[in-house]
């Protein structure tokens, strides 16, 4: 009798850590055969109460991550990492096919398009990258590895301090038109440059390297972004953190590799 209960408790506990380990694990919300109808139901309601189905977002750990459009369709995006059209010249991500960000920064990307319809119906926020898998800023980091750390950290943020990228809380963009001709900012995306600094906009409009337009482009951009708190930074035109980096780090989870949609 005794041995049937020792029997009967550790399959309990077995069962106990298994479930802990699938929790840790990144998963697409799926209503199928390995979740319980009381797991089901907690996802359905979870879904209702975040304004999303469950085709269309992602779950790790706490966070819930979705598609940069996903509350306003008037955002388009290209996610430039999972072709060749990038700095590396190569796919970087191999199962992320869409822009994924934190759900909240979703909402607040919705609200700068909001802001740039009701300046120019014609005009679209167009989005590069959000989330990024540290697995792929190493890539990157490591990639530009013949320039020195500290310079090399104002293109690409070193991963031993994690970018705000690799929280979902940050994205690359410009704005476009709807023929989906990108305005003119003076520099592409990903230019290493340093003419696509926005912090020595007005040193190259002197030199006539940069026109007043491209930076009234660069302008629109920031106030549509900045009108929903986000962040631009001093050596991209194209980057906005929704938060700082020490608040991201205590609001949102590290994704650490890349997720499965």
């Amino acid at each position: 009798m005794k041995r049937m209960e020792f029997l009967l408790l550790s399959g309990l506990l077995i069962s106990a850590c298994s479930e802990s380990v699938k929790s840790e694990q990144s998963l697409k919300v799926d209503f199928g055969s390995n979740k319980s109808d009381s797991d089901a139901l907690s996802d359905e309601k979870n879904a209702r109460k975040l304004d999303v189905s469950k085709e269309e977002y992602i779950l790790h750990k706490e966070d819930t991550l979705v598609c940069v459009d996903h509350f306003n369709k008037n955002i388009w995006w290209e996610l430039k990492y999972a072709t060749e059209d990038n700095f590396m010249h190569r796919v970087l991500y191999d199962t992320m096919q869409k822009v994924y960000v934190q759900i909240d920064v979703a909402r607040r990307l919705a609200k700068s398009q909001e802001y740039l319809t009701g300046r120019n119906s014609d005009y679209h926020l167009l989005v590069y990258d959000g989330l990024r898998p540290l697995s792929v800023q190493w890539e990157m980091w490591n990639a530009l590895d013949t320039i020195p750390a500290f310079e090399r950290g104002k293109f690409v943020s070193n991963p031993k301090n994690g970018s705000v990228h690799n929280y979902g809380a940050a994205v690359d963009l410009t704005i476009c038109m709807s023929n989906k001709k990108p305005l003119d900012m003076g520099a592409e995306y990903d230019d290493i440059r340093k003419i696509a600094y926005p912090s020595l906009e007005s040193e190259f409009l002197a030199t006539g390297e940069i026109s007043q337009a491209q930076i009234d482009n660069r302008k629109l951009l920031r106030r549509a972004l900045k009108s929903q708190g986000f962040s631009n930074i001093p050596t991209e035109w194209w980057h906005f953190n929704a938060f700082p980096r020490p608040i991201v780090k205590g609001k949102y989870q590290l994704v650490t590799r890349e997720l499965v949609e």
